[in-house]
């Protein structure tokens, strides 16, 4: 009897174990690292809001929670179907219209209209925000003439119309947006691979994968992204396993330290990314085009390229960056290709300033959205600039919003912008910069007929050699009036763990969050 109380003890012991690792065998498992991909960024989100937000960083974590009718093949510059699944024009560029994919949901499961699409881009226009200008600019007047097909008719032909339905301002957004306010902390977000499920502004965006996303889904399904105040904070996170990725804004000295190391992947990404000097044309003293010129005289951009970013980038002679069609290197043929401090002063006498009556500027940099660089830069230009013994510079700093608002406002004379491509055409170095209203969130306050009609001429041409003589035009004025002096053309660098793969960033400079694994 014992015997056989002993076995049956043991029988329903086995019993026991068996049914508890049949129930967790049943259980989803418990998240793993390779689950949740972390990213360390010293970037800021301005709008959660593709009514108003305008600024790189921001539109790419739009990309990701968003999408549009078309989209950028990733890795690639060849515009493919993405909301819609074809599309057609007339003949003259001037109608165009999209047929939708049926399958395409929100994250709540609600299927996406042609409907949505209209609200969503008619919300844009009635809110004017800083991107508005992509399609009031260009569209007349959007319809759905049924639940799946969305109809443009535009202000003029516009041949390159898809680069720019590919943009933000034209995603289709929830309607839990307010049709008429910005949202700037809005997460309802669109119908992208990810939805946002956490959100603490500078601090931390936690993304999900879109149960109902129409495209392939995310290898990764949840993304924590954390945002750092400096470059040298998120490379020591990245240096104690804190993040995967930090991604680009490290300091030059910092890739290459971290290359040397041989412990992480160093991924470098030529770009369209240019930096440049805003200057305001409608307050003292930058209001006189001769001072506008002496600082372009004054400036040495290779000794920036080499001091400050250890030959990371290249100097930049335009607003349209090297190697894209009808770029042109005006700043070097007006101004040469070195400091010609003698030109400079004879500008600055001319304009009433000498070594007892110096020239008294404000030179503004932010202090962490482009890196800690900055700061470097602003100092630099200081020295430049003070070379000719007639120009006193006194440098000021401003967090990105601060510094945003400060811009719009035109509240200050001269001051350090970035840019990368909102669409891949000349038209989006020149029109939002130098074309009378697009340009407002600059802050230049610069309006000049002449140049809003050649940008005019040139958005409503299709022939490309017609169109570059015009955006030739357009940069040999920019060289003339310098509201603005671009100085670099930057790379990109990503820097991760080496067990993660699956980078991909294209011309456009969108950051595909969708696309990682780890190996």
């Amino acid at each position: 009897m014992e015997k056989w109380s002993i076995a049956a003890i043991i029988i329903v012991v086995i019993i026991i174990i068996a049914g508890v690792a049949a129930y967790f065998a049943m259980q989803p498992p418990a998240p793993s690292e390779k689950e949740q991909l972390v990213i360390g960024v010293t970037d800021k989100i301005s709008d959660l809001d593709p009514s108003n937000a305008y600024d790189f960083y921001t539109w790419e974590v739009l990309n990701n929670v968003m999408g549009g009718l078309v989209k950028y093949r990733p890795g690639t510059s060849e515009l493919v179907p993405a909301m819609a699944k074809d599309w057609e024009v007339n003949d003259d560029a001037t109608v165009w219209t999209f047929h939708l994919r049926e399958d395409v949901k929100y994250p709540n499961g609600t299927t996406l209209k042609a409907q949505d699409v209209v609200w969503s881009i008619k919300r844009v226009m009635t809110i004017e925000g800083d991107p508005a200008w992509l399609v009031t600019d260009f569209v007349k007047d959007v319809k759905a003439t049924d639940d799946y097909t969305v109809v443009f008719t535009l202000e003029h032909s516009t041949a390159y119309f898809p680069s720019l339905v590919a943009t933000p301002p034209y995603f289709p957004v929830s309607r839990e947006y307010n049709p008429t306010e910005i949202e700037s902390d809005q997460t309802a977000g669109g119908a992208g691979p990810y939805k946002i499920t956490k959100w603490v502004r500078d601090q931390e965006l936690d993304l999900e994968a879109n149960p109902y996303y129409y495209g392939d889904s995310p290898k990764i399904k949840k993304i924590v992204i954390r945002f750092y105040q400096d470059a040298s904070t998120m490379r020591l996170a990245l240096e104690n396993g804190e993040i995967d990725i930090a991604w680009r804004t490290l300091r030059p000295t910092d890739i290459k330290s971290l290359q040397d190391a041989g412990k992480y992947n160093v991924i470098e990404i030529p770009s369209a990314y240019i930096r440049y000097i805003c200057m305001n044309v409608a307050n003292q003293p930058t209001n006189d085009v001769r001072v506008r010129q002496a600082l372009a005289y004054a400036i040495d951009r290779q000794q920036i390229a080499d001091r400050v970013f250890q030959g990371t980038v290249e100097p930049l002679y335009s607003l349209v960056p090297n190697g894209m069609w009808s770029h042109k290197d005006v700043f070097k043929d007006k101004y040469g290709s070195s400091p010609n401090i003698d030109e400079a002063k004879q500008l600055l006498q001319q304009a009433g300033y000498s070594e007892d009556n110096k020239l008294k500027l404000q030179l503004w940099y932010t202090p962490s959205h482009y890196g800690d660089t900055e700061a470097d830069i602003a100092q630099l230009l200081k020295e430049q600039w003070e070379a000719t013994d007639m120009i006193e510079v006194t440098i000021k700093s401003a967090e990105w919003q601060t510094y945003l608002d400060y811009a719009r406002k035109g509240q200050m004379q001269v001051y350090m912008f970035g840019w990368y491509p909102d669409y891949l055409d000349p038209d989006d170095y020149t029109t939002p910069f130098l074309e009378y209203p697009a340009n407002k969130w600059a802050g230049t306050q610069y309006n000049d007929s002449e140049m809003n009609n050649i940008l005019a001429q040139a958005q409503e041409l299709s022939d490309q050699n017609e169109r570059a003589q015009l955006y030739i035009q357009a940069q040999e004025k920019l060289a003339e009036d310098v509201p603005y002096i671009p100085f670099i053309q930057g790379k990109l660098y990503v820097v991760t763990s080496p067990n993660v793969k699956g980078i991909v960033i294209g011309p456009d400079m969108i950051f595909h969050y969708d696309l990682v694994y780890f190996e």
